[in-house]
């Protein structure tokens, strides 16, 4: 296994546009792959084992893997382990012999995105890519929007921190106030300046970013 490293995703360090990888240390496998995959207009980019794959940046660009789960050195899943270590999260396709599709089910319920036993038919893993692709983008949308409530929620001031976690917790102004040993006009004015930082335009939607972001692990 390799040392962890956690290179963020960013527009400016890597390409915006979804990449198909495909580790696999048969040549001729890559070959065929590359050519299916390019022939519906998506990149590709191929490795012939799983450190090669892992001493990319590949693993943190948009797009998804698929991954040879037997291979010599590190196996798929040793590759699925390390990038699960590291935080990313690039959806992962095992190319599995049949002998091995008891690992590549215990891969998904560990959060692999899905397997495909070979020899596998071609529109099948084709739809499974862009299934992958397509849950990528969501989860890439998904912390884009939890990494802007985390910053609305590290900009409160600590009397509107105070107030934001009374709210959520279901406290009324009054027992906000009592709780705080403050007036309620105090808490009205640090409660509509806490709205408005978190740009909530209801007690419903600030709630279910908070508890969105409370269960990302992202709320202090």
């Amino acid at each position: 296994m390799t040392a962890s490293k956690t290179p963020s995703r960013s527009v400016s360090e890597a390409e915006t546009v979804a990449k198909v990888c495909v580790v696999d240390d048969d040549a001729a496998v890559r070959d065929s792959l590359e050519w299916l995959i390019e022939s519906v207009n998506l990149p590709v980019k191929t490795f012939s084992n799983g450190m090669e794959f892992l001493d990319s940046n590949a693993p943190f660009e948009p797009g998804c893997v698929i991954l040879d789960i037997r291979m010599p050195g590190l196996s798929g899943i040793d590759v699925f382990e390390d990038l699960q270590e590291r935080a990313a999260t690039i959806p992962v396709i095992f190319l599995t012999g049949h002998g091995d599709v008891h690992l590549a089910v215990r891969a998904m319920k560990a959060g692999a995105f899905d397997f495909i036993e070979k020899p596998f038919n071609d529109q099948l893993l084709l739809d499974l890519v862009q299934k992958a692709i397509q849950r990528d983008e969501e989860t890439a949308a998904l912390h884009g929007e939890l990494g802007e409530i985390k910053i609305r929620v590290e900009n409160l001031t600590k009397r509107e921190r105070q107030v934001l976690d009374g709210v959520v917790a279901g406290g009324s102004n009054r027992s906000i106030a009592e709780e705080l040993n403050l007036s309620e006009k105090t808490i009205e004015f640090h409660r509509s300046k806490m709205m408005e930082k978190m740009a909530a335009d209801s007690l419903a939607q600030l709630i279910q970013m908070v508890t969105t972001l409370d269960k990302s692990g992202g709320l202090n």
